[in-house]
Formats: structure tokens, sequence, C-alpha cells
């Protein structure tokens, strides 16, 4: 690209987020799955936000450019429009959308912290490597896995926080903090490496002429510190908003959050999914409540 400005057209990105905005306006007017006006705010605001991360200039400057306009881009890409978009969709509609056994797995374990941290903490180092970072400035489809990979990442590291799936373990606001405390230092160690490097650790962002003249060990080091103020900002912010509601409600030394209608549900279908695999797995070759033989089997025996 000869200039780090020049106008490029993304099609396939705004068409997909279009696709999304259009899929989420007909479902959220079944009945039972109907969104508040705040709700569709926040949804709207997720896709702009996805818009932006993407477009001109943003995405041009992140694939091919500048590290910290990368950096940028990932901080919206798994700050921002993960949790609009969950605080957007109707809990109805994500309980349905949770609701397949695979996809209720998957949310109940990584919905503890534990899990999230270290899902959130691998998927931030392995999609900054430098063969990571070489294929999404060479190839729109890797750009593309990377995206969908990010916000998949962001989706993992709001859910012991957000609580809007049924059946999820629910912290008190105390176990929030603290899990957004750890989730801003631990995944992005990476930033100190870039401050304290006396060199450029990404060739696709070795330019002649940098973006604003900047030069790009310095561009690596405003990416640094660009990563891990922006992700303490947000994640401290939300934080102490979290214990200052909590204080207020008088419930910021509770264990956990009471259950809803919707939990109650969802755990009785994980009780029926595992009664139907026991009966599956383990058929009645002896088990018999009346102490009596197999069927079949000998009364000798």
């Amino acid at each position: 690209m000869s200039s780090p400005f020049a106008f490029a057209a993304h099609p396939v990105w705004l068409a997909a987020v279009l696709i999304t905005g259009t899929l989420y306006a007909v479902a959220v007017r079944r009945p039972g799955w109907h969104a508040t006006g705040g709700q569709v705010g926040c949804f709207c605001g997720g896709l702009a936000a996805l818009a932006v991360a993407g477009a001109w200039p943003l995405g041009d400057l992140a694939a091919h450019w500048s590290l910290t306009a990368l950096v940028v881009q990932r901080l919206i890409l798994v700050l921002c429009v993960p949790a609009l978009l969950l605080l957007g969709t109707p809990q109805p509609l994500l309980g349905a959308l949770t609701r397949p056994a695979p996809v209720d797995a998957v949310v109940r374990t990584c919905s503890r912290p534990v899990v999230a941290v270290a899902v959130v903490t691998v998927a931030a180092v392995s999609t900054l490597s430098t063969a990571a970072v070489s294929a999404q400035a060479s190839s729109a489809a890797a750009r593309g896995a990377l995206t969908l990979v990010l916000v998949g990442t962001g989706f993992v590291l709001w859910l012991p926080v957000l609580g809007r799936f049924p059946g999820a373990p629910r912290l008190s606001p105390v176990g929030k903090a603290a899990y957004l405390m750890v989730q801003s230092v631990v995944p992005s160690f990476l930033a100190v490496v870039w401050i304290f490097a006396r060199h450029p650790l990404y060739r696709s962002f070795v330019h002649r002429h940098g973006v604003a003249g900047l030069a790009p060990l310095t561009d690596q080091q405003l990416a640094g510190f660009a990563a891990k103020l922006g992700t303490i900002a947000v994640l401290w912010t939300v934080a102490f908003v979290i214990l200052t509601r909590g204080e207020r409600a008088g419930d910021v030394g509770e264990d956990h959050e009471p259950l809803t209608w919707a939990d109650v549900e969802r755990h009785l279908e994980r009780a029926e999914r595992r009664e139907r695999r026991r009966r599956v797995w383990l058929p009645d070759l002896g088990e018999r409540t009346d102490g009596g033989p197999p069927p079949g089997g000998d009364p000798g025996a």
C-alpha cells in the first residue's frame, strides 16, 4: 500500500455487520424475545464498534501499518464489541442460543474464572505471535479468522461478569472485581515486552515512513502503553462500578447472585441430559433395585 491513509472499501466486513443486524432485528420480533430500547441501543453500538474496528481507516492501519492501531482494534474487538452485543441481546434469546448441549457445556465451562483467564491469555498471546500478525497482514481470510477468535475471546472474558447466560456460575461483586483485576494483568504481559524491546518485533509494521512520522520502535512502545493502560482503564472501571452497585444493594459480600427461573430451567435440562446419557451408557445389566439377578441371568449364579 502506498499510503497508510489510502481509502479502501471493505464490503465483506460491512456486509457481515449488516447481516448480523438484520438477524438480530428479525429475532427480537419473535414473541418472548422482544428487546427493550436500551438493549437495541447496546446491540447497535456493538455493531457500530465492530464496523469501526474493521473498516477504513483503523482496519487498514491495523493490518499493514501500525502495531498501535492493531492494539486499538483488538481493544475494541475484545473489550467493547462482545460486552455491547451481550448486553443488547434479550436473555430469553441468549437462553435459546445456548440451549444445545455442546454450546451450554462451553458456556458453563468458560464461565469459571480460572478457565476464562486461561482462555483469554492463550488467545491474546497466540494471536499476537509474529506468525499470526504476519498472516493477518497478508491475508484477508486470516484477518477474518482472527477477528472471530478475538470476538469469541471477548465473550469468554465477559462471561463471568455479566451473568447473562442461564445456568452459568455467578460470582459475588467482590469476586467479579477480583476476576477483572486478574484479567487486566495476566493476558497483557506482552505489553511490557513491547515497551522494553530494543528493536521492532513485527516485520509487518516496519516501514520507511511510519504512520504520523512514528518510527517502528516508537510505534511498538506506544502500542505497549496503549495495550496496558487501555485494558486497565476499562476493566478497573467496570470493577469499580460493580463494587459500588453491590455496596449500594447491600450484597457486596454475598457468595453469589440468586437463581432465576431461567437458571432453574437450565439446571433441569442438564439433569435430563445426564439421565438420558446414563440410560444410553449404563443400561440395566444387573443393577436391579429388588436385588434379583440380571434379566436372563442364572438365578443360581
